[in-house]
């Protein structure tokens, strides 16, 4: 390996070294808590070091909520068009994922949706992975699998009770839960079933008049 692509190895090492200390310190600290000081200490590098790579601490924070949203929507299914998918199947599969991926995940989960950036206001964007999540509602309206005909409101509806799982099980460990995976299966479960069409009624067979 040569001189120029040691270096080139070496600035990526260090920036890949620089992202993860700074997801460690902004978890467990906070957005107001971390500081460019506390990020230099934590890798064994001078500040000026990092300031070659990311201007300030906003900007490596929201590089990392990009890559949390990136991670999460590459573990998440998406529909295959294929003629006997199942669009309720795979809507309760990709709630399932979402879950998995928080509490396999949580500093990425945390970055995501539960770290504030302190005072700094910041302009809502629209998330990929929310998307994917009312596609397939859609889907399922579509094929008027479900009773609701709003998408985005159902969306949004099974997004709450995915989340609300999620970050209960992340910030609340100690808690005396129930069993772990029958606890999710009947949030995610309860939260889908309810929204389904209802069974076509069979026609009551017509009594005899008594004799």
């Amino acid at each position: 390996m040569g001189a120029a692509a040691r270096r080139q190895q070496h600035k990526a090492e260090l920036r890949a070294d620089i992202l993860a200390a700074a997801r460690s310190l902004f978890a467990r600290q906070g957005y107001e808590g971390f500081t460019m000081r506390r990020l230099a200490e934590a890798i064994g590098y001078s500040p000026a070091s990092i300031y070659l790579y990311f201007k300030d601490k906003n900007e490596i924070f929201d590089f990392l909520v990009e890559e949390s949203f990136a991670t999460l929507l590459a573990a998440l299914p998406q529909p295959s068009g294929a003629p006997d998918e199942n669009p309720v199947a795979l809507l309760k599969r990709s709630l399932r994922l979402y879950v998995d991926f928080g509490l396999t995940h949580p500093d990425d989960y945390r970055f995501a949706f539960l770290l504030a950036p302190g005072t700094r206001p910041r302009p809502y964007k629209q998330r990929t992975a929310y998307e994917s999540l009312r596609a397939k509602v859609a889907l399922c309206v579509g094929e008027k699998l479900f009773r609701a005909t709003d998408v985005d409101c159902t969306a949004q509806a099974l997004w709450a009770a995915a989340h609300g799982i999620t970050s209960l099980l992340i910030q609340r460990p100690n808690f005396p839960w129930a069993a772990r995976e029958k606890l999710i299966g009947q949030v995610l479960d309860s939260a889908v079933d309810s929204l389904l069409a209802a069974p076509p009624q069979r026609a009551r067979p017509r009594r005899r008049p008594a004799p």
